[in-house]
């Protein structure tokens, strides 16, 4: 069965993407309901896993994480064995912040976060070090028009 949202929850949902960090007495105020319903219609989001959890946002260039390059692999293996492998390898690599599988000309997508074209190059050293890819080809970001926009509620 599928959880229906309805405008009071989208309306929630829309607050708490411009600040999870209110408290749950201004979001129900900003929203028009009481605490306890607020409370409750929460609790029902978090539980159908529409709301997957509250966190902080953080500028990578505030973290001297300046360079992001986004990373296409193609692979000649698409078996679930070595996508598990290839998984439990990408996941290691702490400055890779994204990780897609896609359609197209390239079977994955990667997004790093480093500091620097040296620091860069660990990575993709280590990118490649491990696992049989047949082409992996960087694209190095100019400027971040937006990123980490909510999806539209």
């Amino acid at each position: 069965m599928v959880y229906k949202i309805d405008q009071i929850d989208r309306r929630i949902l829309a607050e708490l993407q411009k600040d999870s960090a209110r408290s749950q007495r201004e979001l129900a105020d900003a929203v028009g309901l009481s605490q306890n319903a607020l409370w409750r219609r929460l609790k029902a989001l978090e539980a159908e896993k529409i709301i997957e959890g509250y966190g902080a946002r953080v500028r990578p260039d505030a973290i001297g994480r300046e360079l992001l390059v986004f990373v296409m692999v193609r692979t000649r293996s698409h078996s679930s064995e070595w996508l598990k492998s290839f998984r439990t390898h990408i996941e290691a690599i702490p400055e890779i912040v994204g990780f897609y599988r896609i359609n197209g000309d390239y079977d994955y997508l990667l997004k790093t976060a480093t500091c620097d074209m040296r620091s860069y190059d660990r990575v993709y050293q280590q990118i490649i070090e491990k696992m049989e890819l047949e082409a992996v080809t960087s694209y190095f970001t100019m400027e971040a028009i937006f990123d980490d926009r909510p999806p539209h509620v």
